[in-house]
């Protein structure tokens, strides 16, 4: 029997109904409420701190009209955080790995920085096509170059989201089946191989965490270009 690494990818099926909807309301669940009291438990003042300072460090090089975006980009992240950490348990599914997924958050807000950078100042916004102090013979190659970059800038989140969860999860799934099939022939070599599999779990959660933060920080930067 061939193993196909890819099929730790697939969307789940219970019925033939697809659990992607479930995996993306799980992480809403684990989360606590806000209660109105005057004094909250240690899990509730964790979370509030950790919110209160990402927003502060998110926000902190916008203007005052890119604050009202806070609420957006910090849901955002911690959904992004969420779903990578818990992908990385056993039988669970990583829906963050799925390109069609990441595009279909970075796409509508990409275009919406544009969307408002074009309606609230439409010559800044197209000034960002062409470099100040540019040679006249070059500026069709330039402003088709920037507009290019400009386009290309949805597609690079979702790729680059997509293509660390998904080296990282192929990565850590080679070194867990060359453990296994080891462990009974040399099993010194097993124990290293299993080293070196905690050292990349290990890893992978940063990387799970970074990438998220990654995705909301250059939305944040191109809300910046247009506000």
């Amino acid at each position: 029997m061939i193993l196909n690494f890819f099929d730790q990818f697939m969307s789940p099926m219970y019925l033939g109904i697809p659990l992607i909807a479930l995996a993306l309301a799980l992480p809403w669940v684990l989360y606590p409420t806000p209660s109105p009291q005057w004094v909250n438990n240690r899990l509730m003042t964790l979370q509030s701190w950790f919110f209160n300072r990402f927003t502060h460090q998110l926000l902190t090089p916008l203007n005052q009209p890119g604050h009202k975006w806070a609420l957006l980009l910090t849901s955002l992240m911690t959904l992004l955080i969420t779903l990578n950490v818990l992908g990385l348990l056993p039988y669970t599914f990583t829906p963050t790995t799925q390109l069609s997924l990441n595009l279909g958050l970075a796409v509508p807000l990409w275009l919406a920085t544009v969307i408002i950078g074009m309606r609230n100042q439409p010559t800044h916004s197209l000034a960002h096509l062409l470099p100040e102090g540019s040679p006249t013979p070059l500026i069709p190659v330039l402003i088709i170059i920037e507009t290019v970059s400009l386009l290309i800038r949805p597609l690079a989140l979702g790729v680059r989201l997509t293509a660390n969860l998904t080296a990282g999860h192929l990565l850590i799934q080679l070194v867990a089946t060359a453990t296994i099939t080891l462990l009974p022939i040399m099993p010194t070599i097993a124990f290293l191989t299993t080293g070196l599999l905690f050292f990349l779990t290990l890893l992978e959660v940063a990387v799970a965490m970074i990438q998220a933060y990654v995705l909301v920080l250059l939305l944040s930067l191109y809300l910046q270009e247009n506000v």
